[in-house]
């Protein structure tokens, strides 16, 4: 037999009707890059809701326009998505995550310019449970794995990926004369910083509302055929582990999250960044990395 349920006192747990959709067993965990001291990741649940926020991390020599860095703004996103989803049950996941960065930009206490290309700015993963059926959210690279039982699909928004590719094809045909490689870095950056949030470019949560119209959506059932089992929320640093170094499918990764744990996932990565570093696409050799595990087990 497993170990009780945590979330509430033993013998307190609310009780569902028979035949009622399952309940949501959520396991997370978040671990900065190592050699890191502040994570710009977050994972969060408020009630019926589970997050994932991936801030995007500040190239040294940048400015940003803003006193606040990632790590503040994705604290002050899930804070504000929390209390839009409370305040307003039955509104979408796009028009909350909206009200959100709304009431971000009042956070920021007029200190900032938030026009900036370069204000503070996050992926969104949500995943909400309502009675018989889930819904979801996804904006920027931050995937979304569903398991219906049949079938693994992954939710992802690709558009920044496309934009960097972009960025790459361009950099590539230019010639090299006396550009050092991080001249050609910066240049690179600050072309990337005018595509956010632009309608040829890629989405992200910073200070535009209208960016959370632009996210991936959908719903799925609890019950019946196609009813969803399991769910993964994933940060780039973790989703890497099928995308960059190919440790195992998308199948395979909730697995091993499952059987492991999200920490468990999490460690295996670190281990491809240490054994394999040739096979990451991104600049950086290590990220902060970040799962959430969504278990749909039956009530009772």
């Amino acid at each position: 037999m497993g170990a009780p349920d945590r979330r509430y006192p033993i013998g307190s747990r609310p009780a569902r009707p028979v035949g009622t959709a399952p309940m949501m067993r959520v396991r997370s965990a978040s671990d900065p890059a190592p050699g890191r001291l502040e994570n710009e990741d977050l994972v969060f649940r408020i009630g019926p809701l589970v997050g994932l926020l991936d801030g995007a991390t500040v190239p040294e020599g940048f400015d940003t326009g803003c006193v606040h860095g990632p790590a503040w703004y994705v604290r002050h996103l899930a804070a504000r998505i929390g209390l839009a989803v409370a305040a307003r049950p039955a509104a979408t996941l796009m028009s909350s995550l909206a009200a959100a960065i709304l009431a971000v930009r009042a956070d920021h206490g007029g200190e900032c310019d938030l026009d900036h290309p370069g204000t503070p700015s996050s992926t969104v993963c949500l995943l909400r449970e309502g009675g018989d059926q889930v819904d979801y959210l996804v904006l920027c690279d931050s995937p979304l794995v569903l398991d219906t039982g049949d079938r693994i699909d992954v939710v992802s928004d690709d558009r920044l990926d496309a934009a960097l590719a972009d960025l790459r094809r361009t950099a590539a045909a230019l010639p090299d004369g006396d550009v050092d490689a991080a001249t050609r870095f910066r240049r690179a950056v600050t072309v990337q910083r005018t595509r956010m949030n632009r309608t040829h470019g890629y989405w992200a949560a910073a200070s535009d509302p209208d960016a959370a119209y632009h996210a991936v959506t959908g719903t799925l059932p609890l019950r019946g055929p196609g009813a969803l089992r399991r769910a993964a929320l994933l940060s780039d640093g973790a989703s890497c582990a099928v995308e960059q170094f190919g440790l195992f499918d998308w199948a395979g990764l909730l697995d091993v999250t499952a059987g492991e744990g999200p920490e468990g996932l999490i460690d295996r990565v670190r281990a491809a960044e240490r054994d394999h570093p040739d096979r990451l696409r991104r600049r950086k050799r290590t990220d902060d990395a970040s799962v959430v595990l969504c278990e749909f087990v039956p009530a009772g």
